[in-house]
């Protein structure tokens, strides 16, 4: 055994670790945590200062195990892990797990070099308490509004069940989400006009200008483009100036999520699972980080490669400060280990990510980008000198009737503005430009032709064009990560989790949205004649975006009525200083908690126990039912946000139809309501047999001849015509036609395709094509190869049985082998050979009793199981029973008066 003992929380890590220190040192990896709160229960003894109650994780007990014995026989026990609260506490925890003193060694770096893991071992410290206090007050302070705010959504939100959550910083995420939504369903587009003009010089260069200002409504862009009927133009001034571009900071964690999300179409998560890899094989520096700084030693490492690559002219060196105040800048910002390696990364992922590190942390330490930007001012001069008016709204609305309002008589304004840039000197232009959330093409400026002041100009041709206001555009995962930055809410290690959470609740979904279309006017002036013409343009359209659901709309809606602070964001973000200040050791972390527990618990009493506090679902009344006359609304229930026409309290029972998707019960109409009951309908006859439209259990469908034909996923079931359907219909036909490719064994070898795709079929059973053949190249032959491998493998999927007790089997499984004890599946430890076990081994794998009496056996492990079951699974499994399966059959029958789709 080696003389020390390194840990740390990735295998990966250790592996590239191990590899940099001598014989002297073992390296293993913890996997994470060892211990954390139990997922059942509390586990926080609220009276006690909220002392939490940790366990070694079930499925770490054989790790630790390990790990204490060879913690033991080593003279010296080294904690390795990362360098941030999170990695602190994996130390602490491997501390109190593994029984060591509580001077261990503890080494931090920043990167995984062979010079970073030198140095960490000749300047050790000790575990630092006040970073490990800072994690254990964000668990626990998470852990008691989970625990104590989710029960209440399932009590309070109609259709709630355990799969609502609350989290402190998921919710302010969510409430982000739901009112930039709102924002986007009010914004009203107003049009205004915008006036472009090109002037032809020296023959065939062109020069672009335009006005400053817009026109409010269309009479008086037109006005103004008749009022420069038989203008003149000239140059009226000339305005160069000197200006520059400097490069943006190093990547923070935030900003690297963000950028990847723009040039790489990465998300955050996945960013983050890049980013880790390539800081695990030692390639970047630590990639979870709010600091913008780099080491001294990192800037001499970098002006080198500038000199070597670009020469001495490109060379500016800076230190960035980081605006974010809780920054910690002793950390330094993600960058490259060896500046020498521009292609680093095991895969195509990684390489691109690393290029994109390289290239941000380079360009930080280059030179500005020397630019020269020109202005031009242009005359208009008007018919006979006069100055051009025309009659302007007092409101200056667009598309206003003038008739009874007050107008102000105004002049048409007289001069254009053209707009040039010249890079003179490209910087750290040459090797990166940081993109922008809002891309917007006509801020481009490109040179200018020779000009002078005086000069005359052509006129070829003016422009007044419909332009329409935007929304605010919806976040996407990094721009949302921004906001939460910008609003001091989450660090670093929190961001990418956060956003994971409300996708995976269902409180918000990442979609595209296609755009929709809409008419502009454009009029145009060439040669003296002013022509009108109108466009197409689409607006709207949106991609990767977060959208939230129904269900997320109504809990968010819920919190911010009931729990006001829990989604405040000043609130939030004073509680993350909180942290940060227990980190630096000027707080406790009893005491930050007590502060916060005693007006919350008391809040959860008091909403929890109140009978005013009704049900939520977000219900909205959209109107009247012309057919019956009965009220429809649209509401949030078990199974998702639906309409209703009619109420409870009414002899008739009311009608149901679930929304659609995308569909918000904010925001959808009377009519859109309407057209969810126009279902099932008939779109017409095939072969003297009705074809209805419809949706049930399996999605919508075409039924024909008490058949059903599913949709595809492009077709609409509320807009399929006639021909769609018999298309489907002829379609399905053709695929489920069994094809006879010849006989094996003497009996037929046939083909088709089902539910789950083509197949052949023997001997009554099915065997799956692989995804990358086909039925129309499928032989014979290779047929019956398919047959013999699926004997195969049925042959060999039991490893071992026992006549004894049939209950249990050593089974061959996709992911390896495992004990099969009546329904349960037991895993088989690596260092055991499946094929050597027992039936006594598998019952002591399996926790059940090996030593009563032979008849007995199989009844005690019966018994045993099912009280397992009862205590355990069994409520699990009638609430599923009671609480999902019976109300689909029932809403399935009564919203949509369907049966569920029969498979053809």
């Amino acid at each position: 055994m080696s003389k020390n003992l390194v840990i740390v929380e990735s295998p990966a890590k250790a592996k590239t670790i191990e590899g940099y220190l001598g014989k002297d040192f073992t390296v293993k990896s913890s996997f994470g945590h060892v211990r954390d709160l139990p997922k059942d229960g509390l586990a926080v003894d609220v009276a006690n200062g909220f002392q939490p109650s940790y366990e070694v994780s079930p499925d770490k007990k054989k790790l630790v195990s390990e790990l204490k014995a060879l913690a033991k026989a080593a003279d010296e026990v080294w904690l390795a892990t990362d360098d941030d609260r999170e990695g602190e506490a994996i130390s602490w925890h491997l501390k109190e797990a593994l029984g060591l003193r509580d001077n261990t060694k503890r080494i931090v770096f920043r990167e995984i070099t062979k010079t970073a893991i030198l140095n960490a071992i000749k300047s050790p410290r000790t575990i630092d308490v006040d970073l490990v206090n800072a994690q254990q007050a964000r668990r626990v302070l998470d852990r008691l509004v989970g625990y104590e705010l989710s029960p209440v959504l399932w009590r309070k939100i109609k259709g709630g069940s355990t799969g609502l959550s609350a989290g402190r910083v998921q919710s302010v995420a969510l409430r982000l989400v739901v009112e930039r939504e709102r924002e986007v369903d009010k914004h009203s587009a107003k049009s205004s006009f915008k006036v472009t003009s090109q002037f032809i010089v020296d023959g065939n260069k062109v020069l672009n200008a335009e006005l400053a200002k817009n026109f409010a409504t269309p009479a008086e862009a037109r006005g103004f483009l008749e009022a420069c009927i038989g203008a003149t133009f000239t140059i009226k001034n000339l305005e160069t100036r000197p200006a520059k571009k400097s490069p943006a900071p190093p990547f923070t964690t935030s900003t690297l999520q963000q950028e990847s999300a723009r040039k790489l179409s990465y998300s955050v998560d996945r960013t983050m699972r890049i980013a880790q890899n390539l800081y695990e094989a030692g390639k970047i520096s630590y990639m979870r980080t709010d600091s913008t700084n780099l080491s001294q030693e990192a800037v001499d490492k970098a002006v080198a490669e500038i000199g070597s690559e670009f020469g001495d002219k490109y060379i500016q060196t800076r230190q960035f400060k980081t605006k974010n105040e809780s920054a910690q800048e002793a950390h330094e910002a993600i960058r490259p280990t060896n500046f020498n390696d521009r292609n680093a990364g095991g895969d195509r992922d990684q390489k691109r990510l690393y290029e994109l590190i390289w290239k941000r942390a380079i360009a930080s330490q280059m030179a500005d980008a020397q630019l020269e930007r020109t202005t031009v001012t242009i005359s208009v001069n008007f018919v006979n000198g006069a100055k051009a008016t025309y009659q302007a709204n007092v409101d200056d609305s667009p598309f206003v009737e003038t008739n009874g309002k007050q107008t102000d008589s105004k002049s048409f304004p007289s001069e254009l503005v053209a707009q040039g840039e010249v890079i003179k000197f490209d910087g750290f232009l040459r090797v990166y430009l940081e993109s922008k959330d809002d891309e917007d093409d006509e801020d481009a400026k490109g040179m200018l032709p020779p000009l002078t002041v005086g000069q005359g100009l052509n006129l070829g041709q003016m422009k007044a064009t419909e332009k329409f206001t935007r929304p605010q555009p919806r976040y996407a995962e990094a721009s949302l990560v921004k906001k939460l930055e910008e609003m001091g809410i989450g660090r670093p290690s929190t961001y990418a989790p956060t956003i994971s959470t409300i996708v995976n609740r269902g409180y918000v979904t990442k979609q595209d949205k296609p755009g929709q279309e809409r008419k502009y006017i454009e009029y145009t002036l060439q040669q003296n004649q002013i022509s009108e013409t109108s466009g197409k343009e689409t607006f709207g359209s949106e991609k990767a975006k977060l959208f939230p659901t129904n269900t997320g709309v109504v809990v968010s809606d819920f919190l911010v009525e009931y729990f006001p602070d829990i989604v405040d964001y000043k609130f939030t973000a004073i509680v993350e200083k909180d942290f940060d200040e227990i980190a630096d050791g000027r707080m406790n972390w009893q005491t930050m908690l007590a502060g916060f527990y005693g007006d919350f618990h008391k809040n959860i009493e008091e909403i929890q126990g109140s009978s005013i506090v009704s049900f939520k679902t977000g219900a909205r009344d959209l109107g009247i039912d012309p057919r019956s006359g009965k009220k429809l609304s649209a509401r949030l229930g078990k199974y998702g946000a639906y309409a209703q026409i009619g109420e409870s309290t009414d002899e008739e029972k009311p009608q149901y139809a679930n929304l659609r998707d995308g569909q918000l019960i904010d925001t959808i109409t009377l009519q859109e309501a309407l057209e969810l009951f126009t279902l099932p309908r008939e779109v017409g006859f095939f072969e003297d047999q009705p074809m209805t439209i419809g949706i049930g259990k399996f999605g919508p469908y075409v039924k024909h001849d008490a058949k059903y034909v599913s949709l595809a996923k492009e077709d609409d079931p509320y807009t399929i015509d006639e021909n769609r359907a018999i298309e489907l219909i002829q379609q399905k036909r053709v695929e489920s036609v069994s094809e006879a490719l010849g006989e094996f064994e003497g009996k037929l070898v046939a083909t088709g395709k089902g539910r789950f795709g083509p197949y052949v079929k023997f001997e009554d059973k099915y065997v799956s094509l692989p995804r990358n053949e086909s039925l129309a190249d499928l032989t014979l032959e290779r047929a019956i190869e398919l047959i013999l491998a699926k004997r195969l493998v049925e042959a060999n999927k039991y490893i071992k049985e026992f006549p004894e007790n049939p209950a249990v089997k050593v089974v061959n499984g996709q992911y390896g082998p495992y004990l099969a004890v009546g329904k349960r599946n037991v895993k088989i430890p690596k260092d055991i050979d499946p094929a050597t076990l027992t039936l006594e081994d598998c019952l002591k794998l399996a926790g059940d009793d090996p030593t009563p009496a032979k008849g007995s056996a199989k009844k005690t492990a019966t018994a045993k199981g099912a009280k397992t079951t009862t205590a355990a699974k069994a409520p699990a499994k009638a609430k599923a029973t009671t609480a999902a399966k019976a109300p689909v059959k029932v809403k399935a029958t009564t919203a949509k008066k369907a049966v569920a789709a029969k498979k053809i």
